[in-house]
Order: C-alpha cells, then sequence, then structure tokens
C-alpha cells in the first residue's frame, strides 16, 4: 500500500489558496510578504522531492504548476517522477509535454486503487479541493504542514467543512523557526 501526503503551506486559519502568488486571490502570494527567509524552515521540501515516487495535483494546480514547474530547477525531482492529475474535465491534449510521464485519474476509486499498487510515497501539492476530497474520503495518510503566523480570513481552505467523524492525527515531527513558521508532520491515525 502507497502512502498518500498532503503537503501545504497554510496559514494559522488554514488557508492555502495562492501561497505562491497565482492569480485572482487577495492576499495572494502570502508566503513572501513580510516573512524572513529561513532556509531550514523549508528543508522538508527538498526532502519531500527525495522521498515521493510520484507527485498528485488537482486539475487546477496541474494547470497552474504545469507551464512553470517543469523548467524551476528547485523542482527538479518532480520532472522525473510520475505524475497523476484528478479531474473529470481534464483532457489528454491539455497535458504539457515537457514534464514526464503524466496520467489523468477521473475519481478517488482510481486514486484508492492507485495506492493499492507497489511503489513509494505520492505527494499531493496544492490542490485544495483534491485535499479535501481525499481527506473526506479516508485516503490521505500523511500531513506535511508549514503553517505561516498570519491570519487570510477567506481564501480556499485545506480541509473541508463536511460534517463527519473525528480524525485523530499523530505528530511526527514537529519544529519551530525564528521567523514564526512551525513545521508540523501529522500521520492518520486509522
Amino acid at each position: 500500500m502507497r502512502t498518500l501526503i498532503s503537503t501545504a503551506f497554510i496559514s494559522l486559519d488554514g488557508v492555502v489558496e495562492a501561497p505562491g502568488g497565482e492569480p485572482g486571490y487577495r492576499n495572494s502570494g502570502w508566503t513572501f510578504k513580510d516573512i524572513e527567509f529561513l532556509p531550514e524552515a523549508y528543508e522538508i521540501k527538498g526532502r519531500e522531492q527525495e522521498e515521493a515516487s510520484a507527485l498528485m495535483l488537482g486539475r487546477t494546480s496541474y494547470e497552474s504548476f504545469s507551464p512553470v514547474w517543469p523548467d524551476i530547477e528547485d523542482f527538479a525531482g518532480y520532472k522525473v517522477m510520475p505524475k497523476y492529475v484528478v479531474s473529470t474535465t481534464l483532457t489528454e491534449d491539455a497535458l504539457v509535454s515537457n514534464w514526464g510521464e503524466t496520467t489523468i485519474l477521473r475519481s478517488l476509486d482510481e486514486v484508492a486503487a492507485l495506492k493499492k499498487t507497489e511503489g513509494g510515497p505520492i505527494i499531493v501539492h496544492g490542490s485544495a479541493s483534491l485535499n479535501q476530497a481525499l481527506s473526506d474520503a479516508g485516503l490521505i495518510d500523511r500531513y506535511h504542514l508549514l503553517v505561516f503566523p498570519l491570519l487570510l480570513g477567506a481564501g480556499k481552505r485545506l480541509f473541508s467543512a463536511t460534517d463527519k467523524d473525528a480524525q485523530k492525527l499523530k505528530l511526527v515531527e514537529h519544529e519551530a523557526y525564528a521567523n514564526g513558521l512551525q513545521k508540523n508532520v501529522f500521520d492518520v491515525v486509522r
């Protein structure tokens, strides 16, 4: 069984929308505003590329990342690994040709089937709607959260507002940094 890891830059109030400057959100680029860059706070991002065997995205994040990430040296590890896009609307002809093998999954059942295959961890970047659906379906095994000391109010959230039973998490790694960021790694307790 493969491990499905959700990784996110998240505000203290749970917002994950447009951390890198994606257009259309009032607080777009919030990870760069008034927060000192400390390389040690981002160490987990490099480790994720080394440990992951595949990348999973929702359609919106794929459409945002695929024109840019293939040419960014910091994301070179993702270029060579298989990618999965979970979408009911994306077509094969919309996939970029310079980012390696990409497979479109049409349902959460297909994600569940992928998890049952042999292989290493699958990492989910961005993809707020996909993360909510995966979490609600019980498919996420671990969260890598870099929590920013910001309250953003409105915006896409990592977790849904679905009325459901409590889900216990186990903190397996954490650290606080001088710039106010916190790294929290949680395993989902089954």
